[in-house]
């Protein structure tokens, strides 16, 4: 199991941040001050550097969220609480990150701060909404940043970028301190250069907090002390159908590897997926644009023109069709839910292909051109509206031609609250070498 780092990684993680940031442009504040403060550290994660998206309120610093609307608030006046809970476990802020405006995105090409670029390949996209957080991470200039996911936001940077991510069961962590995006669809978590980072950062943000009333009041659950267990008594199975017919070769390839390696014989259909995608399109747009009616009225120029136009649109949508896409969203998870009473875990891919070019508009998938920015989270989005813990892995060597030094992720869901299961699954793949999150070469 990696060892937690010392203080002494601050200065290298900022000296990393000097030399990387001009080139894949992950951070839009660096915390150099703060970070080195003279301040007595100790817990499970003393000394260890991170980052956090733009969307998490850091003392001091005005909480963007991706806009430049954001911009004229005035700064926040405390941490967020996960932010707090990572401190108080010892590790160390030293910057906030670039993402899609308003996390309405899947590729972090922001007008307003400029595209994010991965670190394995600086012409392709790094993912989104929390693209910064996975360059950062794949860069090797923090080994943990805080994300946000609510379609995919987590696990699509983690695929492109070829770095650890889990988006914990819907209400795991709590929200509070963050600027939301969708409130019943927005999950938090870290994004991580090891499974065993991604589960001590878990473990320290988990907790009950009555202040956030869309917060599960549940006890703290630990998954580091399980972490090396056996797998082999776990249940583990491949998603097919929609997740075969959208992904690409690569992807197919990425999770047949996985599958393999996990002994996962037999492939299942999640026969709600396209449906579950539907209903998550349908609340995404229009609780999305309920937060932004005001300045939709008399900023409209201030928003990027394709975050503008999604919210207007969700603004005009029938309340009868949000209302039914949450109906969807509960038959899709009841539905789910009988799937793993035959499985532990279900292996399915997390982007349809590796990071495509920056300014990329279609893709071809399934036989079909489809928008690109939007089908990157083909995958995700089905998992996401019914709330599912999900870790994404990293691939190495599955994909080919043009993308051939690219990693593409792989996904390990699981039924709620099972974070512990994905967990120790991701790790026995990275101690056998399957799953590694290589840092990005110079």
């Amino acid at each position: 199991m990696a060892a937690v780092v010392t203080d002494d990684a601050v200065e290298a993680s900022l000296d990393a941040i000097t030399r990387w940031n001009p080139r894949i442009n992950a951070y839009t504040a660096v915390l150099a001050d703060r970070a080195r403060a003279p301040i007595e550290r100790a817990g499970p994660l003393r000394g260890l550097p991170f980052a956090a998206k733009n969307l998490f309120d850091i003392a001091g610093l005005t909480t963007i969220a991706g806009s430049k609307i954001e911009r004229d608030r005035p700064p926040a006046t405390r941490d967020a609480v996960l932010i707090e809970r990572l401190e108080a476990a010892g590790a160390v802020l030293v910057g906030a990150l670039n993402m899609d405006e308003y996390a309405y995105g899947f590729t972090t090409e922001n007008s307003h701060d400029g595209p994010t670029r991965n670190p394995h390949d600086p012409s392709r996209i790094a993912g989104g909404s929390s693209g910064g957080s996975g360059a950062a991470v794949a860069a090797g200039t923090v080994p943990l940043a805080l994300a946000s996911d609510t379609n995919g936001s987590i696990r699509v940077p983690a695929s492109v970028c070829g770095v650890f991510g889990l988006k914990p069961t819907f209400g795991r962590l709590t929200r509070r301190g963050t600027y939301p995006f969708v409130t019943s669809l927005d999950h938090l978590g870290p994004l991580a250069s090891s499974a065993a980072i991604a589960a001590r950062a878990y473990d320290a943000m988990q907790g009950p907090d009555p202040d956030d009333p869309g917060c599960a009041q549940r006890a703290i659950e630990p998954t580091i002390a399980s972490l090396d267990e056996s797998i082999a008594s776990l249940r583990i199975g491949t998603l097919g159908g929609w997740f075969a017919r959208n992904a690409g070769p690569d992807a197919r390839a990425a999770a047949a590897r996985v599958a393999t390696a996990l002994g996962a014989k037999d492939v299942v259909s999640f026969d709600d997926a396209e449906a579950a995608r539907a209903a998550a399109f349908v609340v995404t747009n229009s609780q999305g644009a309920a937060l932004h009616l005001d300045d939709l009225r008399t900023r409209p120029q201030d928003f990027e023109p394709l975050s503008r136009d999604r919210f207007l649109a969700g603004a005009l949508l029938p309340a009868a069709w949000v209302a039914r896409a949450q109906r969807v969203r509960r038959a899709a998870a009841a539905n789910a839910a009988k799937l793993f009473e035959h499985f532990d875990v279900l292996v399915a891919p997390a982007t349809p292909c590796a990071a495509f070019a920056i300014g990329t508009e279609w893709l071809e998938l399934d036989g079909r051109r489809v928008p690109a920015r939007a089908n990157m989270g083909v995958l995700t989005q089905p998992i996401s509206a019914i709330g599912l813990p999900v870790m994404t892995v990293p691939i190495f060597g599955a994909t080919s031609g043009d993308d051939a030094h690219l990693p593409i992720g792989v996904q390990l869901i699981a039924a709620p609250w099972r974070e512990a299961v994905v967990l120790r699954v991701a790790h026995a793949l990275e101690m056998r070498g399957i799953a590694v999150a290589k840092p990005a070469a110079w």
